[in-house]
């Protein structure tokens, strides 16, 4: 069935303008924003002349100026009453013209990142640095009290040389546990870690040589350069190569959801999408399942050998009940800080566990998965759009997200890195 489409033509000039931006960028810039199924064309012509007798021509002869342009766009018909007095509104100068269409298709390719996005665009700008002289005691009170999650080190010239991470902290300074973690324990504890990294400086625990993007870089560069080394974040430089600020996944999250159209209106505009995207084709399926009466300990060792972190509880049907996570195991064992303490820093197991751990011991084999899960989570379908599961996880500040089936059985989970993963993808 035919679709009724309308097809507005603008003749113009190069001078004209509105609000002092070149008309044909103002209107662009302005279908652009209506997120619509529309499409928009700026032509320059080769010459021409206009009603008040000016001729412009590319004629040696004729020196070339004010050439004129033409400006179309066509949208479905239903917009048009909303989109022509803005379009008469911008256009001070130029002859606007209306005709009716029978569109036969329309189709469009689904571009999860837009291609005209720079870096600088979507970057943190001013993001907090360390020098090389900083102490590990330092960082890990700057990673704990920061909603960031990384600290590039400059030099004394504000050039980034290396950068701080939690895994940093773990590996080359020995920290037991993720910073975020370390809150929940006891100020003697804390106080002790910290005297144990005395003597440990920036320099010592940074990852380097730094990967680094330019802020003038095109922002789908920059997330292929995130995935090819694995990382979450990137420092960003300026032209002289010093720090402009950092940039993250959930940055190019937000961007999405900013630069990206209304892809769900255009389905309804009966728009034929290509290179459509589920949640099934991005989440991940290694994750880790217990059942709810499956010992708690179960879930720490799970814990410590996967990077989702997560582990998910089902019951005896596979549907999902709940979720662990490594927070969560602390919080379950609050009132045990001590055995919490000793545990992650000599790595105790059950077995060889001494006398101060056994009040642990038994309160760990006491407890079952379903009674410190926690149950008011969210969760996806494995059959949403990526768009849906960008949206839900910028508005919640989820790193993961729960996959379920229609029956709500778990299916897997889809983490910020997987959808990157999945929208980069050739």
């Amino acid at each position: 069935m035919p679709l009724p489409y309308t097809v507005v033509r603008i003749y113009t000039s190069e001078e004209a303008r509105y609000e002092g931006k070149p008309l044909s960028h103002a209107i662009v810039d302005y279908v652009h924003g209506l997120k619509i199924s529309a499409r928009c064309l700026v032509s320059k012509a080769a010459a021409g002349c206009y009603e008040n007798g000016e001729i412009a021509t590319f004629g040696v002869e004729v020196l070339s100026y004010n050439m004129p342009l033409e400006i179309t766009i066509i949208m479905p018909s239903r917009e048009k009453d909303a989109v022509l007095p803005v379009l008469e509104r911008m256009t001070e100068d130029g002859i606007m013209t209306v005709e009716e269409k029978e569109v036969h298709w329309h189709k469009s390719r689904k571009q999860l990142i837009p291609r005209q996005v720079k870096v600088h665009d979507v970057m943190t700008a001013g993001p907090v640095s360390v020098k090389l002289t900083a102490t590990a005691g330092e960082l890990m009170k700057l990673l704990s009290e920061s909603e960031f999650h990384s600290l590039p080190v400059i030099d004394p010239d504000g050039r980034p040389v290396g950068i701080v991470t939690q895994g940093d902290l773990l590996r080359r300074a020995k920290v037991p546990m993720q910073v975020g973690l370390l809150t929940e324990l006891a100020a003697h504890h804390l106080k002790s870690l910290e005297d144990s990294l005395a003597g440990l400086t920036a320099k010592d625990v940074m990852s380097a040589p730094l990967v680094s993007v330019k802020e003038d870089e095109l922002l789908s560069i920059a997330v292929e350069t995130m995935l090819e080394n694995n990382l979450k974040r990137l420092p960003v430089l300026d032209k002289d190569g010093k720090l402009a600020g950092m940039l993250s996944r959930l940055d190019v999250f937000k961007t999405i959801l900013e630069k990206a159209p209304d892809w769900q209106a255009l389905k309804s505009s009966e728009v034929i999408l290509a290179n459509v995207k589920m949640v099934r084709e991005a989440m991940r399926h290694d994750t880790p399942v217990l059942k709810k009466d499956a010992p708690v300990w179960d879930a720490v060792d799970l814990i410590e050998t996967t990077d989702i972190k997560r582990v998910a509880v089902v019951d005896g049907g596979g549907k999902l009940l709940g979720l662990i996570s490594d927070s969560m195991l602390m919080c379950a064992f609050f009132g045990h800080r001590a055995g919490v303490w000793d545990y992650f820093v000599g790595k105790l197991s059950f077995t060889d566990a001494g006398h101060k751990q056994k009040e642990f011991q038994q309160a760990t084999r006491a407890k079952t998965a379903g009674e410190i899960m926690r149950t008011d989570i969210f969760s996806l379908r494995e059959d949403d759009l990526i768009d849906e599961a960008i949206k839900l996880m910028v508005a919640k500040q989820l790193k993961r997200v729960p996959v379920v089936d229609k029956d709500g059985v778990f299916k897997g989970m889809l983490t910020r890195d997987s959808i990157l993963r999945a929208g980069a993808a050739k």
